[in-house]
């Protein structure tokens, strides 16, 4: 009797755990499918929201306007992960009466090459005319914007002083400026935005890859810099643009942005948007940026000298966004920096190294081209190299500058 009492209790005693168990199971499953769920939820609301994909605030005003549009391969409206379609369809789609495309350097498809001329045409795809804002016609003429409303301005920009599509946004906002038509901006995020760093540029070396007194890199968005740009009064005559900005959503200036589509055709990766404010300086000398190679902003050489412990090598060669690359068919010595940490400044010590290696090994060989100073922004950079300043030292001399232009920018900026 005392047996089945004892053997009973201890079923009882089961049959009690189990069902705590399934009881409690459901609740721990719950619990992890919420945490799921906020990590999605926090993830999503982390998420950049562009400029271009906030339809309800921009579409009234286009409504019953002439709409001309300065755009390129890079102006999409996103519908989900790898899949977007350009903003000039969206907006056909939507019945709005574009009328114009205004194509910047490398063209509205975004496959000439740096520096090639842009001609104007008609879009195979819309049959809309595209003037081109990149050779001799960088700002569009009265006649070009004759018949336009508004204009709205959607590029992707990496930060940088010489990348030209904040060059062509000056030009676009001072013609529209000029002939009061207003200009919409459509922002999006800088992938270089989380540092501010470089030479600021001086008025007498003024040129298309290098417009206005600031550093190299800005740390500004598009819609950010045009603020500034009507702020400083840079415009010709101090006219002012009348702008409005369609901000990001959930966007800082030191949130990892990643660029989906290719900002231009030598910039295929984040890798090689991140090293671009460094190593761009090299299109001024005698070094080999790696254009006509697929790792193009991330390999660095030269034909004429090899650097001691360091035997990485390629050859340039003709291939898409790079008809004639420098040192064609050479084989160039240096270094390969597509695994190299991600930059937090400009980083000069690349720049040092080969020049003091074409001096000591091919002296005959002139390093420094006319061009450094106008990407430079300065030419006081080039001098200190040569008389053999260090990188820190270089920099020190930055420091004032870069004071200055800070708190300039504060009072434009959209974004933490």
């Amino acid at each position: 009797m005392r047996f089945n009492i004892f053997k009973n209790t201890v079923l009882l005693f089961v049959l009690v755990m189990i069902s705590c168990a399934n009881l409690s199971k459901p609740k721990d499953q719950n619990k992890k499918t919420k945490e799921i769920q906020n990590k999605k939820t926090l993830t999503k609301k982390l998420t950049p929201i562009v400029g271009a994909n906030q339809f309800k605030h921009y579409l009234p005003l286009l409504k019953e306007k002439r709409v001309g549009i300065v755009a390129n391969q890079t102006s999409v409206v996103f519908k989900g992960e790898n899949n977007f379609t350009h903003l000039v369809d969206s907006l056909l789609a939507l019945n709005i009466n574009v009328k114009k495309v205004f194509a910047p350097e490398h063209g509205f498809r975004g496959s000439a090459d740096a520096g090639e001329v842009v001609k104007d045409g008609i879009d195979t795809k819309t049959n809309l005319p595209i003037v081109s804002l990149y050779g001799k016609n960088k700002k569009p003429s009265k006649e070009q914007l004759q018949g336009l409303d508004i204009v709205i301005f959607d590029i992707q920009d990496v930060g940088a002083r010489f990348y030209t599509y904040i060059s062509s946004l000056h030009y676009v906002m001072e013609a529209c400026a000029e002939q009061g038509i207003p200009v919409i901006i459509l922002d999006r995020p800088n992938p270089n935005g989380h540092y501010i760093d470089g030479p600021i540029l001086e008025k007498e070396h003024k040129s298309f890859v290098g417009m206005h007194p600031i550093p190299i890199a800005h740390g500004m968005t598009i819609g950010e810099y045009a603020k500034m740009i009507n702020g400083e009064k840079w415009l010709a005559n101090n006219v002012q643009c009348k702008l409005t900005i369609i901000p990001i959503k959930n966007y800082n200036h030191k949130l990892n942005y990643s660029l989906p589509i290719k900002p231009s055709p030598n910039l295929p990766n984040d890798k090689s948007i991140n090293l671009y404010p460094s190593l761009c300086f090299f299109e001024g000398t005698n070094v080999s940026i790696g254009r006509g190679t697929n790792k193009q902003f991330q390999v660095i050489g030269s034909p004429f000298f090899f650097l001691k412990g360091h035997h990485y090598e390629f050859i340039p060669k003709p291939n898409y966004g790079a008809k004639y690359p420098k040192h064609e068919n050479k084989i160039c010595h240096g270094y390969d920096l597509s695994n190299y940490n991600d930059l937090e400044g400009i980083n000069l010590k690349w720049l040092i190294e080969f020049y003091n290696a074409n001096k000591q090994y091919a002296p005959k060989e002139t390093f420094f081209s006319n061009f450094f100073t106008k990407l430079a922004g300065t030419k006081k950079l080039q001098q200190q190299i040569e008389v053999g300043m260090t990188e820190k030292a270089i920099k020190k001399t930055w420091i004032s500058g870069l004071e200055k232009f800070k708190k300039t920018r504060e009072n434009y900026l959209i974004y933490p």
